[in-house]
């Protein structure tokens, strides 16, 4: 087993694929923010990362259109407030991923090197 055959190591890969393909959705929300008609979407991130710890990473996650939210004269639903914080909110994510896996490697190098 290699250090990137690790479980820990593929979990915290598909979080931060996840976390990533969110934040890309989130993006692409901002930038249609006064595109007409424009709706919504997000990932259902709990939902997405249990299908893919579950094995399931042959399938790409799905971004869906958000309803329930207050749509303007021109048929955009897009909140720069909501986005805003789920950006956020991703990015602090993200940046837990990362710290995570720095972490798995240290201890892996850490068992490695006093393995000598």
């Amino acid at each position: 087993m290699s250090m990137v055959d690790n479980p820990m190591v593929g979990a915290l890969s598909r979080y931060l694929d996840l976390t990533a393909f969110r934040a890309g959705v989130v993006a692409g929300n901002m930038a249609n923010v006064d595109t007409p008609g424009y709706r919504t979407r997000d990932v259902d991130f709990a939902r997405e990362l249990h299908r893919a710890l579950d094995g399931d990473s042959t399938t790409k996650p799905v971004a869906r259109e958000i309803s329930g939210l207050i749509e303007r004269p021109d048929g955009n639903n897009v909140s720069v407030d909501r986005e805003s914080l789920l950006l956020a909110q991703t990015q602090l994510q993200f940046h837990t991923g990362v710290e995570l896996l720095r972490s798995e490697f240290r201890r892996l190098s850490t068992a490695i090197n006093e393995g000598k």
